[in-house]
């Protein structure tokens, strides 16, 4: 079981973290905070996982899920998802990456909770398929739901970048 897991871990760690990282605007000490906890949790669960899906599917399911309890917790708090995006991103960069980088996750933060589900998952090019089994919905309502997300995403890029002209 221990090398199992320690696969487990080097294979998926860096897509888990990129994952919390997007549900905590970019926090990236709360990213890895949670990471850990998603990857205690395969190890208390993983005698049980019972192969009906792919290994990622069950991970991106666990990551997912602990990632909303966390957001649920600071909703509870009256806390605000929106406060956690970094103050310090570059704002000065020779082709201006980094600011179209804090102005995405400025947009998704934005989205509902499954758009941002949605959104952070096709950014890690996980399948359709495998998003759709993850998140509990059919293949359908997640493409429609994905395409709904990115025009948001572009509306909302599109009036940031229009207001700094």
């Amino acid at each position: 079981m221990n090398e199992t897991f320690n696969r487990l871990y080097k294979e998926n760690y860096a897509k888990v973290y990129r994952l919390c990282l997007s549900y905590v605007s970019g926090n990236e000490a709360l990213a890895d905070d949670l990471a850990q906890e998603v990857f205690v949790k395969i190890w208390q669960k993983l005698d049980q996982f019972r192969n009906e899906s792919q290994v990622s599917t069950w991970i991106y399911r666990i990551t997912v899920n602990t990632c909303l309890m966390h957001l649920r917790k600071i909703k509870k708090s009256q806390e605000k998802i929106t406060d956690q995006i970094p103050e310090n991103l570059s704002s000065e960069t020779e082709d201006g990456k980094d600011d179209r980088l804090q102005m995405l996750r400025a947009c998704i933060q934005k989205l509902n909770e499954m758009g941002k589900i949605l959104i952070s998952l096709v950014l890690e090019e996980v399948p359709q398929k495998e998003i759709a089994e993850a998140v509990g919905l059919s293949n359908e309502n997640v493409r429609v739901q994905i395409h709904r997300s990115k025009g948001k995403l572009f509306k909302c890029m599109s009036s940031k970048e229009m207001q700094n002209l």
